[in-house]
């Protein structure tokens, strides 16, 4: 911060240390009257510098942005008249020489007196629209930055808030699975609540991270369907695919999770025999992943889960991936398939 006031400082000196040579840079060596300078450059620069400055660090901020125009123009037009005055009256007391110079050339020449106050009038206004642009850009990046923030901050909250939501919706439904365990298979039910509080510290200590290893998904999503596996019968046929080498992919933790929950909660029946298909393939940084399975539509009273799910699944993928996800679900007679595809980079 303070680095970048000094550049500004010093920014500031060097144009109008430069203004204040241009005569002499613009004579290409020629002698220039000192008189004549001073007069006729040097104070009309010094009044540019201070309408610029008083703009720039009051009027600005305090007539303009906030909507009163009309002060600010009535307050400029005051403050240029009494410059233009000012260096009338300047020029009659202090510099005769330079005043009689210009009578002897007003009985050559006669400039238009118009044409006079007309160009001291616009060299004062270009310091006023100046400041006035100057502050405007600067207003303009503050907000944007500002507004810029704001929007990540929302965008970690509302990360956050689906994050949290997604946790008790997991243990929700791992904790209904094994409850249907306990009666058939105390131990089966056992081995879930030690699978299941390995999953849970999973979710808990290392998906706090905006991104994961691929890999360490994978381990999850096996140990899920594998604790999910338990619950089924025979009847139903469970199968997965996974890449086995590393892939150096890093990923949103827990996108995936909801499909296969969604895939045992839909995909499995009591009575008749079902598939569940799994896969998951990766091409450089795309990630491609597919269920498939048979469907079996809960009852409206069925109360297994609130269907939040793939609702959840959804928003964080717009907030996360915007355009860089394909997600499609296909419903086909007896079948239902899901596709997701991600682009990581």
């Amino acid at each position: 911060m303070y680095k970048n006031k000094t550049i500004t400082v010093i920014s500031h000196v060097l144009v109008w240390l430069t203004l204040f040579c241009l005569p002499y840079l613009l004579s290409s060596g020629e002698e220039q009257e000192m008189n004549r300078v001073i007069a006729h450059f040097w104070i009309p620069l010094f009044f540019s510098a201070i309408i610029f400055y008083l703009n720039f660090f009051v009027l600005v901020d305090r007539y303009l942005f906030p909507k009163k125009t009309v002060e600010f123009i009535l307050l400029n037009i005051l403050i240029i008249a009494f410059f233009l005055f000012l260096k009338e009256y300047i020029e009659d007391n202090y510099f005769q020489d330079i005043l009689k110079k210009r009578l002897a050339n007003a009985e050559r020449t006669e400039p238009p007196f118009k044409m006079a106050i007309y160009i001291q009038l616009l060299s004062y206004l270009a310091p006023l629209f100046f400041s006035v642009a100057l502050k405007s850009t600067r207003r303009w990046v503050k907000t944007e930055a500002e507004r810029k923030e704001a929007a990540n901050f929302k965008l970690k909250s509302e990360l956050q808030h689906l994050h949290y939501q997604l946790q008790p919706h997991f243990f929700f439904n791992s904790l209904n699975n094994i409850y249907s365990l306990v009666d058939i298979s105390p131990d089966q039910a056992k081995s879930s609540i030690h699978s299941l509080s390995k999953l849970m510290r999973y979710m808990l200590y290392e998906t706090n991270l905006e991104v994961v290893p691929l890999s360490k998904e994978i381990d999850f999503l096996k140990k899920y369907i594998d604790l999910m596996k338990l619950r089924v019968s025979d009847k139903t046929s469970v199968s997965y695919s996974f890449p086995v080498k590393e892939t150096g992919i890093q990923i949103a933790p827990l996108l995936f999770i909801s499909l296969i929950e969604n895939a045992f909660k839909h995909g499995v029946s009591a009575t008749k025999p079902s598939t569940i298909d799994i896969s998951m393939t990766c091409d450089n940084n795309t990630v491609l992943f597919s269920v498939e399975n048979h469907n079996f539509p809960k009852k409206t009273d069925d109360k297994s889960g609130s269907g939040i799910g793939l609702q959840n699944l959804e928003k964080r993928l717009e907030l996360l991936y915007s355009d860089k996800f394909n997600f499609k679900t296909i419903l086909e007679d007896d079948r239902f398939l899901v596709t997701l595809e991600i682009k990581t980079n």
